[in-house]
C-alpha cells in the first residue's frame, strides 16, 4: 500500500509551516520547538515530502518550505529514517523532478543530491540512470529539473562519479552532456557546459577522452545570445587553460581575440569570467609569445574594467564622505589569524627572509568589498602581466594613463591611480623617470573631496614607498609622511584604514629614516586611539607594531613612552581574556615590548601574568574538552550534536600569548628573571611542547629559546625533560616547528656546555639528515648549520666523527649570512671539530675557504682560529699542490685569502 497523509496531521504540519514564514522571534523559536517534537515520528518526513511534491493546491513558498525543511532532516538524521520512508522520498523525488514550477524543481534538486552526498550514491543505483534518461523527455520541465539536479551532484561528487566504486558512469554520462550543448533551450545548453565543467581541474579520464569534442562544441558556443552559457563557455576555457593548455594552443589567437571581447561583455558575470583569463594566462610559459601582439587591445580594456560600477559606488557608500562617527557592525570585521613567531636570522637586505611558509599580506586596494568582481579582477591581471611584460607594457599605458589621471571625473581619476598602483612592482625600473613628477601629484590626491579618491592614493603611494624612501627625505618622504598621518585622522573610515596601511608599509621601508619624526606620528597614531571605530582600531596595532619593529631600541624614549603606553595599556585593561582583540593589541606590545626593551619594565608585570593566564586557562579548558569527549561514548554523540556546548578551545589565545612572552623575554633579557621565578610558566611550557596543534609547538620553541638566552637557570633543571621532546620535533615535515626547535636546542647547548653531551645522540643525526635534503628552505637551513656548529662548539668529540656528512651543505648555507653572535659560535664549533677530526674536511675544503672569505671582520681569535686550519692544510699538501688547489678558487675567493690570511 502506497503511504497516504492523515488529514489532521497533515492540517499541522501545513499550520506549522505558515508560522514559520512569520517575522516574530517568538514564534520562530515555537517552531523550532515543534520541529524537534515531530522530528521523533519518522513519517513525518513523509508528510514534509508530500506537500512538496503533491500538495499542488499549496503556495509554491510554503511547499518550497517545506522541502528544505526535509532537506535539512536528511542532512541532521538519514541515517535514522525508517527504510520504508527513504524509499517513498526516493520515488517521490524522482517521479515529480519535473514540476511545472521552477522553484519546486530546484527545490527537489536540492533535495536528492542532499540525500546523494549522504553516501547514497552507491545505495541508490536508479538514480544516474533514471536522471540521465529523463534528459530524453519530450516535456521541457522533466529535461531541465533532471539536468538541475545532475548539474548539483557533479559539483557535489564529481571525485567519485569518476571512480570504480560506481563503475564510472562518466562514461556514460559525458557523451551524454556533450550531445546538449545544441539543446533549443539556452537553460538546458548552459546546464550542458555547468555539468562538464566539474571535470575540468580534475582530469576525469571520461572528459580528456572526448577533450576535442568538448573544445569544438565550446567554440560552437562562443557567439552564443545567452549570457550564462556564454559565462559557462568563459569559464570552461579558464579551466581547459590549466590543464589542456595543449588542445589551446593551436586555436590560441582566436581564444584571445574572443577573450577580448567578452572582457566587455555587457553582463559582467561574463566579462568577469572572460578577465579570469588573463589572469591564468600570465602564469603559462607562454603568456609573452602568445599576448605580445595583443597587449595593444588588452591593456585598455583592463584599464577601463578598473573603474567603480555603479553598483560598487552604491555599495561602498561612495558618496558617503564623513562616517567616523559610525559605529561599526560587528560582521564586517573579517576574522584575523595569528601568525606564528618564526625565528630567522639576519641576512644582508634586512630583517630574515621572505617565502617559506611565513606568508606576504596580500595587498588588497579595496577589501572591504571582498567580493571577487570586474574591477578587482582586471587590477590584479594587470599586475600579472606587468610582472611578466616588464616596462614592455609601458607604451601602451603611458598615454592612456595622462589622460586618466587628470581627468575632471573621480570615478576615472580613481581608476588612473589604480592603474599606477597595480603596475608598480612589474613596471618600476620603467615609471623611475616619471615619479618625481607623479609622486607629488599622488601626494596631492591625499586631500581630494571624494574618500575614494583618498583612500585609493594611499595604496597606490605605498606601493612605490621603496622609490621613496630611496631618496633624500625632505623630496618625498617627508611630504608624503605629513600627509598619510593627516588621511589618518581622515573623517571617513575607509580612508583612516587605506592610511593606516600605507602608512605601515612606509615604516617596513623606511625604518630608522623615520626616527626624526617620531613624536609627530606617535601623535597622530595616540589620537587617532580616541577616534577609531572597531575595525580601524585593530588597523591601528598593526601600524604601531610595525612602528616599533621598524625602529627599534630608538623608541626606548621616556617622551614616546609617556605617550605610546598608557592608551595600549587602557585597552588592554578593557579587554576580556575570551575578546579576540586582544590578538591584535598582544602582537603589537609584543613588538613595543622588544622595542622599548628595559623601558618596558614598568608594565611588564601585569602583561606577563595576564599571559601566563592565558595558557594556563586554555590548557585546562582542552583538558576538560578531552575528559568530556572521552568519559562516555554518551558524551561523544552529544559533542557530534551539540557541538556548541562543548566548544574546543581557541588555541589561538594560547599562541599569541606565547609569542608575547617571547617578545617579554627578548626585550627585558635578565629584567624577566623575577616574573619567571614567580609563576609556573615552565610547567605550561612542558605541556604546550607536547600540543597536538603545530602552531603551538612552534611558539613554545620559540618562547623557550629566548627564555633559555634570558634566564637559563629556571630553564636548566627542565632539560632532562625538554630534549626528548625536541629530538621528536626535529621534523621537516612541520618546517617552522622544526625550525623553531633547531634554534632552541642551539640556545640551549651554548649554555649548557660540556653537560650538552647526554643530548647530543638525540638531536645531530636529526640535524644531519635536514641539511642534506633537497628544497629544505633557506632559514631552516641555516638554523641547523648554526646549530650543528654550536654542539660541535660544546661537544667536539661526539659531533667531529660525522663532519664529513655535513659540511658542505653547512659552508654553503652560513656563507650569505651577516656577522654576529651566532655564525661566530658557530664556526669555532667547525674549527674545533676540524681541529679533532681534520680527515672530515679535506675533499670538501674549498667550500670552508669559501665560507671562510664570507667573514666581514671575525674576531681576532676566530681570525687565528681560520690562519691556523688554512696554514696548516697548506703545509701539510705542499705549496705545490696548493697552488693547483687554489687555482680552481674563483678570483675573489684568492684575493680575499690572500690578503687577509696570507695563503
Amino acid at each position: 500500500m502506497e503511504w497516504q497523509p492523515d488529514e489532521q496531521g497533515l492540517q499541522q504540519v501545513l499550520l506549522l509551516l505558515k508560522d514559520s514564514q512569520s517575522p516574530d522571534t517568538a514564534t520562530q523559536r515555537a517552531v523550532q520547538e515543534k520541529l524537534e517534537q515531530l522530528n521523533q515520528f519518522p513519517d513525518f518526513n513523509n508528510y514534509l515530502i508530500f506537500v512538496l511534491t503533491s500538495l499542488k493546491s499549496e503556495d509554491e513558498p510554503t511547499r518550497s518550505l517545506s522541502g528544505l525543511i526535509l532537506k535539512n532532516n536528511v542532512k541532521a538524521h538519514y541515517q535514522n529514517f525508517p527504510p520504508a520512508v527513504a524509499d517513498f522520498i526516493k520515488r517521490e523525488c524522482l517521479n515529480n523532478i519535473g514540476d511545472p514550477s521552477p522553484l519546486i524543481r530546484a527545490t527537489i534538486g536540492i533535495l536528492i543530491t542532499t540525500i546523494a552526498s549522504k553516501g547514497e550514491l552507491q545505495t541508490w543505483p536508479e538514480l544516474l540512470p533514471q536522471l540521465c534518461n529523463l534528459l530524453n523527455s519530450e516535456d521541457y520541465n522533466t529535461c531541465e529539473g533532471s539536468f538541475g539536479a545532475l548539474q548539483k551532484i557533479c559539483e557535489d561528487s564529481s571525485e567519485l562519479l569518476d571512480s570504480d566504486a560506481l563503475n564510472r558512469p562518466l562514461n556514460i554520462m559525458i557523451p551524454k552532456f556533450l550531445q546538449f550543448f545544441k539543446h533549443c533551450s539556452p537553460k538546458i545548453r548552459s546546464h550542458a557546459i555547468a555539468c562538464v565543467n566539474q571535470f575540468i581541474i580534475g582530469r576525469a579520464q571520461a572528459l580528456m577522452d572526448n577533450i576535442d569534442t568538448f573544445i569544438e562544441s565550446l567554440f560552437a558556443l562562443a557567439g552564443d545570445e545567452d549570457s550564462e552559457v556564454r559565462k559557462n563557455v568563459c569559464r570552461a576555457l579558464v579551466m581547459l587553460l590549466e590543464v589542456r593548455i595543449d588542445r589551446l594552443i593551436p586555436h590560441m589567437h582566436s581564444i584571445i581575440q574572443y577573450m577580448l571581447q567578452r572582457t566587455q561583455d555587457p553582463d559582467e558575470n561574463v566579462a568577469l569570467e572572460a578577465c579570469e583569463f588573463w589572469l591564468t594566462l600570465a602564469e603559462q610559459p607562454i603568456c609573452k609569445e602568445a599576448l605580445s601582439g595583443h597587449l595593444v587591445q588588452l591593456i585598455p580594456i583592463l584599464v577601463n574594467g578598473m573603474k567603480y560600477s555603479e553598483i560598487d559606488i552604491i555599495l561602498l557608500k561612495g558618496d558617503v564622505e564623513e562616517d567616523d562617527t559610525v559605529p561599526d557592525s560587528e560582521q564586517d570585521i573579517k576574522p584575523r589569524f595569528h601568525k606564528s613567531r618564526t625565528v630567522t636570522l639576519q641576512h644582508e637586505g634586512g630583517e630574515g627572509e621572505e617565502g617559506e611558509d611565513i606568508d606576504e599580506d596580500e595587498d588588497d586596494d579595496d577589501d572591504t568589498l571582498s567580493d571577487w568582481n570586474l574591477r578587482k579582477c582586471s587590477a590584479a591581471a594587470l599586475d600579472v602581466l606587468a610582472n611578466v611584460f616588464r616596462d614592455e607594457l609601458l607604451p601602451h599605458l603611458l598615454p592612456l594613463l595622462k589622460g586618466l589621471l587628470f581627468h575632471p571625473d573621480w570615478v576615472v581619476k580613481e581608476s588612473g591611480i589604480l592603474v599606477l598602483g597595480a603596475i608598480a612592482e612589474g613596471c618600476m625600473q620603467g615609471m623611475v623617470p616619471y615619479l618625481p613628477e607623479l609622486i607629488p601629484h599622488l601626494i596631492q590626491c591625499l586631500c581630494d573631496k571624494k574618500a575614494l579618491v583618498r583612500s585609493i592614493a594611499c595604496w597606490t603611494l605605498s606601493r612605490y614607498a621603496h622609490w621613496v624612501v630611496s631618496q633624500p627625505p625632505d623630496a618625498h618622504l617627508k611630504p608624503l609622511m605629513t600627509e598619510l598621518l593627516k588621511r589618518i585622522l581622515d573623517g571617513n573610515k575607509r580612508v583612516q584604514e587605506a592610511a593606516c596601511s600605507a602608512f605601515a608599509t612606509l615604516e617596513e621601508e623606511a625604518c630608522t629614516e623615520l626616527v626624526p619624526y617620531l613624536s609627530f606620528i606617535l601623535d597622530t597614531l595616540v589620537f587617532a586611539f580616541g577616534k577609531y571605530q572597531h575595525k580601524n582600531l585593530l588597523i591601528l596595532y598593526d601600524a604601531i607594531g610595525t612602528l616599533a619593529d621598524s625602529v627599534g631600541h630608538h623608541l626606548n624614549q621616556p617622551e614616546y613612552i609617556q605617550k605610546l603606553m598608557p592608551p595600549l595599556i587602557q585597552k588592554w585593561n578593557e579587554l576580556k581574556d575570551e575578546d579576540k582583540d586582544l590578538f591584535p593589541l598582544l602582537e603589537c606590545l609584543s613588538s613595543v615590548a622588544t622595542a622599548l626593551q628595559s623601558g618596558f619594565l614598568p608594565y611588564c608585570e601585569p602583561v606577563y601574568q595576564r599571559c601566563v593566564t592565558l595558557v594556563q586557562k586554555t590548557l585546562a579548558q582542552a583538558m576538560s574538552l578531552t575528559l568530556h569527549l572521552f568519559s562516555s561514548l554518551v558524551r561523544v554523540q552529544m559533542y557530534s550534536q551539540q557541538p556548541d556546548q562543548y566548544e574546543a578551545p581557541d588555541k589561538d589565545f594560547m599562541i599569541v600569548a606565547l609569542d608575547l612572552l617571547s617578545g617579554l623575554a627578548e626585550g627585558l633579557g635578565g629584567h624577566v628573571d623575577q616574573l619567571v621565578a614567580r609563576s609556573n610558566i615552565m610547567t605550561l611550557l612542558f605541556q604546550c611542547m607536547q600540543d597536538t596543534m603545530p602552531e603551538v609547538r612552534q611558539s613554545s620553541f620559540a618562547l623557550l629559546g629566548d627564555l633559555t638566552k634570558a634566564c637559563f637557570p629556571h630553564v636548566k633543571p627542565c632539560i632532562a625533560e625538554f630534549m626528548p621532546i625536541l629530538g621528536t620535533n626535529l621534523n621537516p615535515e612541520f618546517i617552522s616547528v622544526c625550525n623553531n626547535a633547531t634554534w632552541a636546542i642551539g640556545e640551549i647547548c651554548m649554555q649548557m656546555g660540556v653537560e650538552m653531551q647526554p643530548y647530543v645522540a638525540l638531536v645531530v643525526p636529526h640535524l644531519v639528515e635536514i641539511i642534506n635534503r633537497p628544497n629544505t628552505p633557506k632559514t631552516l637551513l641555516e638554523n641547523t648549520a648554526i646549530t650543528i656548529g654550536r654542539l660541535g662548539y660544546v661537544c667536539p668529540q661526539e659531533v667531529a666523527p660525522m663532519l664529513q656528512q655535513f659540511i658542505r651543505p653547512w659552508c654553503t648555507s652560513l656563507r650569505n649570512i651577516r656577522d654576529n653572535e651566532e655564525k661566530d659560535s658557530a664556526f669555532r664549533g667547525i674549527c674545533v671539530m676540524i681541529g679533532v677530526n681534520p680527515g672530515g674536511v679535506v675533499q670538501d675544503f674549498i667550500f670552508f675557504c669559501d665560507a671562510v672569505a664570507s667573514w666581514v671582520n671575525p674576531k681576532d681569535d676566530l681570525r687565528d682560529m681560520f690562519y691556523k686550519i688554512l696554514h696548516g692544510f697548506k703545509d701539510q699538501v705542499g705549496e705545490e699542490n696548493w697552488q693547483q688547489f687554489s687555482e680552481q678558487f674563483p678570483p675573489i675567493l684568492k684575493e680575499r685569502l690572500s690578503a687577509c690570511y696570507g695563503v
